[in-house]
């Protein structure tokens, strides 16, 4: 069984289902897809989000505002601890600093990113976080924060072995999305090599970044498959254990 550890399944193409949600999870059964984690992304989609996955017990979700997201509602720490509390809700983000797509003061995106480290610390619940060429900024603000007490994930890692380290030693567990798949993605796949095996996740970030041989499409929960089998390949393991190992280090890092 597979977990997909990061995806935004309010925003996934439906066309294939005949753009019912129902089909779509019929072929996540099917895939054997045993939980999904559905990440928020803003807070004016999230009472859908919620709405849209509420019934499916395989299915759980998180809240936050992405960093890239300057248009909508900034969260105080208490309107997150508020949304956060259902039990449902098993993590705070995706939540973090990215200055790729975001210039210029960027105080902003620091008092976000803190107010969300804060709140997960008071619901016990840890962090899906979101880093973009901001690797100093982004450890520093974990530490000055104290965020090593809830831990969480560097999700669709795309740094390098040094920085891995230092979220490891902060209570992080790395995950790999269909990037490690890319014929480019040299740095990326020698993390996945080193990562110790308690220590990883697999995810598709869908509906982006679908991995090879879908990369370019829309990609889907399903494909996770294809991420798991790439590590697998670089580690000279069976996609058995990936899949195994991955799932438990997901249930351990959640409580579930």
């Amino acid at each position: 069984m597979l977990i997909d550890s990061h995806c935004h399944l309010d925003r996934i193409d439906l066309t294939p289902y005949q753009h019912e949600f129902s089909g779509f999870m019929d072929e996540v059964e099917a895939q054997q897809i045993e939980h999904l984690l559905c990440i928020s992304i803003d807070l004016e989609a999230y009472p859908a989000m919620v709405d849209l996955v509420s019934g499916y017990k395989q299915i759980s979700v998180t809240v936050g505002v992405h960093p890239n997201v300057k248009d909508g509602k900034d969260p105080s720490v208490e309107e997150l601890i508020s949304l956060g509390s259902p039990k449902n809700v098993i993590g705070i983000g995706e939540t973090g600093l990215d200055y790729f797509r975001s210039e210029g003061d960027l105080a902003w995106q620091h008092q976000r990113f803190r107010n969300h480290i804060q709140a997960a610390k008071t619901l016990k619940k840890p962090l899906i976080i979101h880093t973009r060429e901001a690797q100093v900024d982004t450890l520093r603000i974990l530490k000055e924060e104290g965020a090593e007490e809830v831990g969480g994930i560097i999700h669709c890692f795309t740094e390098d072995w040094d920085f891995a380290q230092k979220a490891m030693d902060l209570n992080f567990f790395i995950s790999f999305s269909g990037i490690v798949t890319f014929n480019n993605a040299t740095t990326i796949k020698e993390v996945a090599k080193k990562v110790p095996f308690d220590r990883f996740l697999i995810e598709t970030d869908s509906p982006y970044l679908a991995p090879i041989p879908f990369r370019g499409r829309p990609n889907y929960p399903t494909y996770v498959k294809y991420v798991a089998q790439h590590i697998a390949d670089l580690r000279g393991v069976s996609i058995n254990k990936i899949a195994n190992q991955s799932t438990d280090n997901f249930y351990n890092l959640f409580r579930l």
